[in-house]
């Protein structure tokens, strides 16, 4: 049996990170996929929950013995996710979600057939901007960067099978549930899932 894997990306400021968590309180059979980071971390941020924080010696060591499923460098930062773990987790049945960038996300698509590409867009440019000014920990000049990098990744969106526009969370989150419900109900997937219900099809061969 084979889980899903579901790559999950927007830019700063769309609401994913909430999202990701208000769906996987919900979803026991959901795992999140840690990725490794060289950034710093954020207040209330642990190491091992939201990144494995590593400085970029160690992170440039381990990518060269090939470790990262895929890496990218974003905002003057590296982000690499772990190969080994995330063919572990899929191999014994087990559904991973992975956030990553465009770039990030475009490699992985490349070596899992199947995966699901999720695109989470804002209402609007607008929009974007007032939420990453409330967020009040960023100057002006690393908004104006970080807007001008979002409508860049924005132009990626066609790459993605899916769409959801985080214009009021309630519509998001459960737009986001019954996507990967439908995933899930994918014939694929339940006659994987569901063997002994369906063994009958073996039988009248």
């Amino acid at each position: 049996m084979s889980g899903n894997l579901f790559i999950v990306t927007a830019p700063s400021g769309a609401g994913k990170t909430t999202l990701v968590k208000m769906l996987l309180a919900g979803d026991d059979g959901m795992r999140l996929s840690v990725s490794h980071t060289t950034r710093a971390p954020r207040p209330g941020e642990a190491d091992g929950r939201e990144y494995h924080f590593v400085d970029a010696p160690a992170f440039l060591a381990m990518r060269a013995r090939g470790e990262f499923l895929e890496s990218a460098e974003v905002h003057g930062n590296w982000y690499g996710t772990s190969r080994r773990w995330i063919v572990e987790q899929m191999e014994a049945g087990q559904d991973i979600l992975l956030e990553i960038d465009w770039q990030g996300a475009q490699q992985v698509r490349g070596l899992f057939e199947g995966s699901i590409g999720i695109f989470i867009m804002p209402p609007s440019v607008a929009e974007l901007e007032r939420r990453l000014l409330g967020r009040g920990h960023d100057s002006d000049e690393v908004i104006a960067r970080r807007v001008a990098a979002a409508r860049d990744e924005m132009r990626h969106v066609n790459e993605f099978d899916y769409v959801i526009i985080n214009n009021t969370l309630p519509e998001a989150i459960a737009d986001f549930q019954t996507l990967v419900r439908a995933v899930r109900l994918r014939t694929a997937s339940q006659l994987d899932r569901h063997r002994a219900l369906f063994s009958f099809l073996e039988q009248d061969r």
